[in-house]
């Protein structure tokens, strides 16, 4: 796709584009060049945002990815993929407290939810388990995935 594109044509799809190939070659100065250029190029960026936290996410930049995710969602409240994500750059810097921003009860619950996983990744087992039984009490329906994963935490025993 980005041989297509002509290297003097300046638009938000080759910088995004260059950005996700220079992030692909591990080359972050150069990702993070153009993933701000694209993000200048448009008036809705909260896509860029999210990508290039994701970016940074990968590269261990937890407090990096953290903001960014803040600015997508400065530009779309309710892009959920950038709540989840924010939610896990939180949890890999061992801070399991949900953040101020808007979300439903069931977003609540899903974020608690990978927010308990992150915690069970960090080796946080107990505090993994309290944030399961917190997303399994708030989402509002059976949450298969939460009470799966908290049985197999506690070892098989169901919840009773």
């Amino acid at each position: 796709v980005l041989e297509g594109v002509p290297p003097t044509y300046e638009t938000y799809d080759r910088y995004r584009l260059e950005a996700m190939v220079a992030d692909w070659r591990k080359q972050w100065k150069k990702a993070d060049s153009f993933y701000e250029t694209a993000a200048g190029l448009t008036t809705r960026p909260a896509g860029i945002y999210n990508n290039w936290g994701y970016s940074k996410l990968s590269r261990g930049d937890y407090a990096g990815a953290e903001k960014l995710f803040r600015r997508a969602l400065e530009h779309d409240r309710n892009m959920f993929t950038a709540k989840n994500n924010l939610v896990l750059a939180r949890g890999a810097q061992h801070n399991y407290s949900l953040p101020n921003i808007p979300m439903t009860q069931i977003e609540r619950a899903k974020l608690l939810y990978t927010l308990g996983l992150a915690a069970v990744k960090q080796g946080d087992i107990e505090t993994g388990k309290t944030l399961m039984r917190e997303a399994i009490d708030t989402h509002p329906q059976y949450f298969e995935a939460a009470v799966r994963s908290l049985e197999t935490l506690e070892g098989g025993r169901g919840r009773g």
